[in-house]
């Protein structure tokens, strides 16, 4: 497995174990992260691989690698975002924006992209 399959695989687990992350969160009225640091997209290790020398340039003059950056850079605020919700409470606002709302579509949308950029690669 290249790399790069490698490093696309382990986001997407990644990505699902922060929805635990935050069902944690909207439960507890606690976030175990800095509500600045998830809404930034370089500061996890995906993001810093991503932006990092480890991408192949070729890669990222791609249509997938553009997608993917773009996607993960909306989840990360999104997901600020039902983080900022269940730290003040609004468990119910933060339930829905999880459930139904941006996050849910922001987050499959990327993990198809994450996995459609893994099928190209060698």
């Amino acid at each position: 497995m290249s790399n790069v399959k490698e490093e696309i695989q382990k986001a997407i687990g990644a990505h699902g174990v922060w929805k635990m992350r935050l069902a944690s969160a909207i439960q507890t009225g606690k976030v175990d992260a800095e509500v600045d640091t998830i809404r930034v997209d370089n500061k996890c290790a995906f993001g810093q691989w991503l932006y990092g020398p480890g991408v192949p340039p070729a890669e990222k003059t791609g249509d997938h690698f553009k997608k993917v950056r773009d996607l993960r850079a909306e989840f990360h605020k999104t997901a600020a975002r039902v983080a900022e919700l269940a730290i003040a409470g609004k468990k119910d606002d933060a339930k829905r924006l999880m459930d139904t709302g941006a996050y849910k579509e922001i987050s499959t949308n990327l993990t198809a992209a994450m996995m459609n950029w893994s099928n190209t690669v060698k």
